[in-house]
Formats: C-alpha cells, structure tokens, sequence
C-alpha cells in the first residue's frame, strides 16, 4: 500500500533576523509515521517544530497539512488546522495551579460545548490510556517526571488529533522510564491510529521507535534524508551513522 502524506515541509528555512537556524528542509510525514527529527543539541530542532505547530512563521518554505499551506492560510482556518494537532512540549507544561483533571479537561472547555459529566469521562479516559487512572486530583507537583510526560501526553491528545507532536519526550527521565514512555507511544500509535513526530537526540528512543525520519545538521544548518534510522546506522549518510552510534561504527 502506497504511503499517504500527512505533513509536508516544503523548502522550509527557519531564522532569527539574519541567523539561520535550518534551511532548505524538505521532508514528508506520512500518515502511521513515528517520524523521528533529530540531530545534537542546538541544532534548531525545536525551532522546526515551532513552524509545523503553528508558533513561529517560517522565513522561507512551506508548511502543508493533507496539501494546505498552514502560513498561507487566513487565521480562522489556521486555527482549525491546529486543532488537528496534538502538542506535549519538553516539560509537560501542565499548568501548577490545576490538578491533572483541570490540566486535561481545559482544551474541551476551551474548544468544545460539551457537558461537565462528558468533559470527566473523556479526562478519565484519557488519564487511563497512559496509566494515570486515578491521579484525576493529582497536582504536577505531586508527581514524578516520567507521569508529568504521561500527563503531558494525556492532554495533548484531549481533542483525539490527527498527528501528535512529542518535544523531547525523554529529556531527564532514566532509561527504565524512557524505555517505558518509548512503549506507550507505540502502543497510542497503533490503537489510536495516530501519526506521531517525536523531536530528540536520545538515540535508544530514535531506533526503538521511529519508523522514518530526518537529522537536521548543526555545522550546515541543513538536513540529511535519513529515512529508516535503524536501516540508516548501517546503510547511510556517514554523519548520521556517527550520531546513532556516537562514533561507534
């Protein structure tokens, strides 16, 4: 069956004033991807994603959704788009004040007319698919780093999205914990039928994981197709062999 294109990056170049972070991107997300961006530290990987999510404009490029032009777009139909994503940024960003309930349940007071008993079943539910059944009346500080990412990721699927983006997903967990976050996102993957970009350097997660992907390269700012990242540490570009096995070939 023919892979069916569900983002698009299209001649995409990212910059603060004249510094240019990433140039000339140019990548497809296919529909059931876990596409893997990635690259070291300072590479502009969370600045690309800024522009796919609808943060931060692009100098140059295009961002498509099932073929539409996301920068093109008037606001009211930018907004629309958006609200086919799903976003879990780097720390969770759940809010302090609210309790996880309250964290989950803002997107559909928020976006939706639905009844107060409808709004906690869907927070029930959504805290069950990753394991948090029970923490409804948690609040963040209450919980360890790896159930802030559950959490996180219990929200950003409130509104059942099309693609669900992940901001370093393992940043300060132990490999135990990574492991196991690595499985929830195949598991919501494959039951949810969800296409996922995950943004990281973490190099288990990458080859655990990721079905497609691209390395963004700090000393070019540019990118170099990888594709299959367990396919690319024998078979590709001899940068990206370096990254996923840390110089060990």
């Amino acid at each position: 069956m023919n892979a069916v294109p569900h983002m698009e990056i299209r001649d995409l170049t990212m910059a603060f004033g004249e510094f240019v972070v990433q140039r000339d991107l140019n990548f497809v997300i296919n529909k059931g991807d876990i596409f893997v961006i990635m690259g070291g530290s300072g590479c502009g990987k969370t600045t690309v994603m800024r522009a796919m999510i609808g943060l931060q404009a692009p100098a140059k490029g295009a961002v498509l959704y099932d073929g539409e032009d996301f920068w093109s777009l008037g606001m009211e139909r930018q907004e629309q788009l958006k609200r086919r994503l799903g976003v879990m940024f780097q720390g969770g960003a759940l809010w302090s004040s609210m309790t996880l309930a309250e964290n989950i349940a803002l997107p559909l007071k928020e976006y939706t007319a639905l009844s107060p008993q409808r709004i906690a079943g869907i927070v029930s539910f959504k805290l069950a698919l990753v394991g948090l059944s029970g923490f409804e009346n948690y609040y963040p500080s209450e919980l360890s780093g790896g159930m802030k990412k559950r959490a996180g990721l219990a929200r950003a699927m409130t509104l059942d999205p099309d693609i669900l983006v992940i901001d370093e997903p393992s940043s300060g967990l132990d490999p135990l914990t990574v492991r196991h976050l690595d499985d929830l996102i195949l598991e919501l993957r494959d039951s949810l039928n969800t296409t996922i970009v995950v943004i990281t350097h973490e190099l288990a997660s990458i080859l655990d994981i990721g079905t497609n992907s691209v390395f963004l390269d700090v000393e070019t700012r540019t990118m170099i197709n990888t594709g299959n990242p367990r396919e690319a540490v024998v078979s590709g570009d001899p940068k990206v062999r370096h990254f996923l096995t840390r110089g060990v070939v």
